[in-house]
């Protein structure tokens, strides 16, 4: 029987839960399977420090819920909210999809930076490298141009305005690698990959790969 990973959105969006689990599941290797939940009381997309905060005792109580039934959970927005109270109170491996891909992008010495759509999660962005003991190999965040919720209704804006932004972390900040900062971005971030000659991290991919290096050390 393969081992279950939950991923927990905490965005109020099915559709987004989807997609992030078809990621998931497709970077997943043999005998693992990903299965998802979606917050109820959180806005369709994340955007501010506020919400962002607010998603957090939401995610732990699905977590609660539903750790029985797997053996790992991924927690799938950029802020990774609610992955501390899930460690604190839970004995399952736990990552965030924020955190994995920062230490991804951190690997053999790189500097890196964010590419994202939120700039009012900026804060919460340059906080994450701090707690990871990775401030010196953090060049900042670039933000696409254009509000979050517009950029994500037009796809093919959504990829041109987050492929300036990497083109910027690359030209003007010396990054090494570039993250796509958001499980939203999921899908375009696999299509950016191509476009570059440094890496550029896709956050769904690099939790499923840490949860299940946790789960079979």
């Amino acid at each position: 029987m393969a081992r279950r990973i939950l991923l927990i959105n905490p965005n109020s969006s099915g559709p987004t839960t989807a997609m992030m689990v078809a990621i998931a599941n497709s970077a997943a290797t043999d005998g693992f399977e990903v299965v998802g939940a979606t917050a109820t009381r959180a806005p369709s997309m994340i955007v501010s420090a506020e919400a962002l905060e607010a998603a957090a005792p939401e995610v732990e109580e699905i977590a609660w819920v539903r750790g029985r039934e797997c053996d790992g959970i991924i927690v799938a927005a950029f802020g990774d909210p609610g992955l501390a109270g899930i460690r604190a109170a839970m004995k399952l491996p736990a990552v965030g999809i924020g955190e994995s891909s920062m230490l991804e992008a951190a690997e053999n010495g790189r500097c890196f930076g964010v590419a994202t759509t939120t700039p009012l999660l900026k804060a919460q962005i340059d906080a994450l490298p701090d707690m990871l003991g990775l401030r010196r190999r953090y060049t900042g965040t670039r933000f696409a141009d254009g509000d979050p919720h517009e950029l994500m209704r037009d796809p093919a804006r959504l990829r041109a305005a987050l492929a300036d932004a990497v083109e910027a972390c690359i030209a003007q900040d010396g990054s090494n690698a570039v993250v796509i900062g958001g499980g939203p971005l999921g899908e375009v971030a696999r299509e950016l990959q191509p476009l570059f000659t440094v890496p550029v991290i896709a956050p769904i991919p690099s939790a499923v790969k840490r949860i299940i290096r946790l789960l079979t050390a």
